[in-house]
């Protein structure tokens, strides 16, 4: 027994991120009735979840899951803890859960480096980090696939995506990466992670600079998923259904 810890935890109790009632000593981040009630997606159950299907035709995509589903509040407690609050160490506990739970189904069989999804410098300065690093770190303690950090370059710090459509999300990611050593990649099947994927134009757009290296595969992860992909109502301007790779549905 620490006794120093648990006067600390008696001082400073620590709570749960989607509750916030209070945690027990061999709780983290949250507690065990929010964990266990998480809108898990299980996409690593399936041959080919509804996630990778979204990125068919439009890069060399191996496989693609997410942990959960992003839909209301609760989650987005979650995902403003990793993103804004200063928390990245929820991403890669997180993480670490979620690479335990694919490598007993083997999802990383095959697959040779993780790539974090990169932020532009001004904003990772901004942060003082960049949270898909801390998911990497998590899958990279389970699995010991080494990280790629260099490798990709986002080079323009374009605007937020969080109140676009997806056609504007498609238009704001427009050629903002650039790759920068196509050699140490060549023939190798990467996984490209991120917090949340929503139309997944941002991943794309840094899968398709990456597959610019002769034989690369890129399998995605990402800890949430939007409960829904927004869709253009019928005043708004039409979105080709095949710049997703598959028809979007209401």
């Amino acid at each position: 027994m620490n006794v120093w810890a648990d006067i600390v935890d008696f001082l400073f109790p620590r709570r749960c991120v989607m509750c916030g009632n209070r945690l027990t000593a061999q709780e983290k981040h949250l507690c065990t009735v929010c964990f266990m009630r998480l809108p898990l997606t299980d996409h690593h159950k399936v041959e080919h979840s509804l996630l990778e299907k979204q990125f068919w035709g439009l890069f060399p995509v191996g496989k693609a899951v997410a942990m959960f589903h992003h839909a209301g509040e609760k989650t987005r407690h979650i995902l403003y803890n990793i993103k804004y609050w200063g928390h990245p160490e929820l991403a890669t506990y997180l993480a670490t859960i979620y690479a335990k739970e694919l490598q007993e189904h083997h999802f990383f069989e095959g697959i040779d480096a993780i790539i974090p999804l990169p932020l532009h410098w001004r904003r990772q300065l901004k942060r003082h980090y960049n949270q898909s690093h801390y998911i990497a770190r998590g899958i990279s303690k389970v699995t010991g696939l080494p990280i790629y950090k260099n490798v990709v370059k986002r080079t323009a710090n374009n605007p937020s995506q969080t109140h676009m459509n997806a056609q504007q999300r498609l238009e704001n990611v427009k050629e903002i990466f650039t790759l920068k050593q196509p050699e140490a990649i060549e023939g190798k099947h990467l996984l490209l992670v991120d917090d949340v994927t929503t139309t997944g134009a941002t991943l794309t757009s840094c899968a398709k600079e990456l597959a610019k290296s002769p034989g690369v595969t890129i399998s995605i992860l990402t800890l949430a998923i939007a409960s829904r992909t927004p869709v253009p109502a019928p005043e708004q301007d039409y979105i080709d259904p095949s710049a997703f790779g598959v028809p979007l549905l209401n």
